[in-house]
């Protein structure tokens, strides 16, 4: 399997083979994840991602079809998940986090040792810094300091194309302070670990001041054994990487703030 993936690599160009999974799904069980991610691996592909499902019927009408009492509970997400960790850590990838692993010879795992890796609303890539456009329905650019998404319906979306107008639904200006607190998720989430005095010179603030209701937040998950909080550093600790936008979500200002603390663990997984 392995070489029928070289041979494809060479022959188009690409880097990497990546495979996508989702975990929690209807009637999902052990022991047949556990063979979806033996055929997974027997495939050797380069990347793979394993993404909890998310149950939004009052968003995606296909959904309320769904019986909630088929989904797995909070405790069967999380044996699921730690199934997958186990599985591809046996198999030979590494934790690149936020539910990717990729081979110690792909190039996320090389930008993650040499602290490069960068991550985006598309997931983690080694390309920090590039401008990203989206093609398709719902599709979602990224260029410079803005955020734009195209229409989620197809006569939208084709009517904009066919009035020669770019196909764009709504859009986003991030300002300043999107800005600093996008460096510091991007930092934790990718590097695991943000280090204070070089982040407050490069923003010009006082950690402290500035995320001082972030920081309360931490100390929760702190307690928790999820991350470290020093006066030079926060690092994640490696109980933690599993639960990584339980850590972001502390800075996220759009998120309701008395909400936060009160968020489980078990809607991250």
């Amino acid at each position: 399997m392995r070489h029928a993936l070289d041979a494809v690599h060479c022959e188009s160009g690409f880097r990497s083979a990546s495979v996508d999974l989702i975990y929690g799904l209807p009637k999902q069980t052990l022991s047949g994840f556990a063979r979806t991610l033996d055929t997974v691996i027997a495939l050797a592909p380069d990347r793979v991602a394993t993404y909890a499902y998310a149950h939004l019927p009052e968003r995606f009408k296909a959904q309320r079809q769904i019986q909630a009492a088929d989904l797995p509970d909070a405790a069967m997400r999380l044996r699921l998940l730690g199934l997958t960790v186990d599985k591809l850590t046996e198999a030979g990838y590494r934790y690149i986090g936020m539910d990717h692993f990729a081979r110690a010879d792909d190039d996320l795992s090389r930008a993650r040792e040499s602290g490069t890796l960068q991550r985006n609303f598309q997931g983690y890539s080694t390309h920090g810094g590039c401008d990203l456009i989206g093609l398709g329905m719902s599709a979602i650019s990224h260029v410079g300091t803005s955020f734009s998404q195209n229409p989620r319906d197809l006569p939208s979306y084709y009517a904009a194309l066919d009035a020669g107008r770019l196909p764009v639904a709504r859009g986003l200006e991030l300002c300043e302070d999107d800005a600093i607190r996008a460096d510091a998720i991007s930092r934790l989430m990718c590097h695991g670990r943000l280090d204070i005095e070089s982040f407050q010179a490069r923003h010009h603030i006082d950690f402290g001041l500035y995320f001082e209701h972030s920081l309360l937040q931490l100390r929760a998950l702190a307690d928790d054994g999820l991350v470290e909080i020093t006066q030079d550093h926060l690092r994640v600790t490696a109980r933690g990487r599993y639960l990584l936008r339980n850590i972001a979500m502390c800075f996220d200002a759009y998120l309701a703030r008395e909400t936060v603390p009160a968020v489980r663990y078990s809607r991250a997984l």
